[in-house]
């Protein structure tokens, strides 16, 4: 039974205008004070043992926000991507991955893993997630550290 192996990315956060199509869809209150850190990666590859391609990630965005609603500031980061099940599918449970804020090398925040929506290969699928995070930890992050589990894979 092939293996797909844990990898881990980084993805640069820069400050960003609080303005565009991406701040509309995801229903952020755009305010004076809105700040937001935006990053972006083109593709991530996630191998078999064999060193074969067994999962694509790919237009993996980032989006940090420090806002506030009902006159309560709150910092989220949202999480998108699309991805590819190349020519396997998962035995169980699909796989996972974690998601870590970082200054530099430090880690300040890792935070809950969440499972991938993969249900069948051969096939391309959005996945999104947002996580809330203490005002503190916005302000020093600089980097997202994305971390894909390994995972059982069957071949089709």
């Amino acid at each position: 039974m092939p293996v797909l192996t844990e990898n881990t990315t980084l993805i640069a956060l820069k400050s960003a205008k609080p303005t565009g199509l991406g701040m509309t869809q995801l229903g952020i209150p755009v305010l004076d004070s809105t700040q937001v850190k935006k990053g972006k990666l083109h593709e991530f590859l996630q191998a078999t043992e064999d060193g074969k391609v067994g999962r694509r990630y790919q237009n993996i965005r980032v989006t940090a926000v420090r806002t506030a609603e009902g006159g309560v500031e709150s910092a989220k980061v949202f999480l998108q991507f699309e991805v590819f099940g190349d020519d396997n599918v998962p035995e169980g449970a699909c796989g996972g991955y974690t998601v870590a804020l970082l200054s530099c090398a430090d880690v300040l925040l890792t935070l809950p893993a969440s499972s991938l929506f993969l249900p069948y290969g051969r096939a391309w699928y959005e996945n999104q997630a947002v996580f809330d995070v203490p005002l503190s930890i916005f302000d020093k992050a600089d980097q997202l550290q994305l971390t894909v589990a390994a995972d059982r894979v069957r071949p089709i």
